[in-house]
């Protein structure tokens, strides 16, 4: 029953969709119908600017963040790990938003942070060399697709090498997964030399 609840908490703090309560309420606009149409972070910053990006992320990485913690402090880690990756899904299909979302990178981000916290002391390793990768490829590529998945993977990687629970390694990595399948399309175009670059980050 305890998973049963977590998984239910954890997707419904996952499908709140903030880039389309920001982008009407304080935009008058809805998101979901200009650029890439979806309620990520990264298409907000493309339709409402670079204020408006960097809040939704910190918002859906709360999102991420703070389901796990409260299914931690209530029943535990086992129990947390299902919360993280029931927000994951959450996110990218909300129910408050038709199951149409984002791509699941600013929740990964939150979920990560949490495990972190739960890895000892490797901790600052693993939360904080995926942030620098994200950060150092998009300055330099401009591209959020690359710096997302390449961030999401080093993750998976650290967290297999710098810490010991098998089950934790293996929910982010299923994490990781469904942010690599949302962008499908992104790598295709980041193959063929078309992917989009973001003008909102200097």
């Amino acid at each position: 029953m305890n998973f049963i609840i977590a998984s239910l908490v954890g997707y419904l703090f996952g499908s709140v969709p903030f880039a389309l309560v920001i982008g009407k309420v304080f935009y008058n606009t809805d998101v979901r119908e200009h650029g890439s149409k979806n309620l990520g972070a990264s298409n907000a910053g493309r339709v409402l600017g670079k204020k408006a990006a960097f809040t939704i992320a910190f918002l859906d990485t709360s999102k991420a963040a703070v389901a796990v913690w409260i299914a931690y402090m209530l029943y535990g880690q086992e129990v947390a790990i299902v919360a993280g990756i029931a927000t994951s899904l959450g996110h990218c299909y909300p129910i408050f938003a038709k199951f149409k979302g984002g791509k699941a990178v600013s929740t990964a981000a939150g979920y990560l942070l949490a495990l972190s916290v739960l890895s000892g002391s490797a901790s600052w390793i693993i939360g904080l060399v995926p942030v620098f990768t994200f950060f150092g490829l998009l300055k330099l590529f401009k591209m959020v697709s690359l710096a997302s998945i390449s961030a999401v993977t080093i993750a998976t990687i650290l967290l297999f090498l710098l810490q010991p629970n098998l089950w934790i390694s293996l929910s982010f990595s299923l994490v990781a997964a469904i942010v690599i399948v949302r962008h499908h399309e992104n790598i295709g175009r980041i193959m063929a030399g078309t992917e989009r670059k973001i003008k909102w980050m200097g």
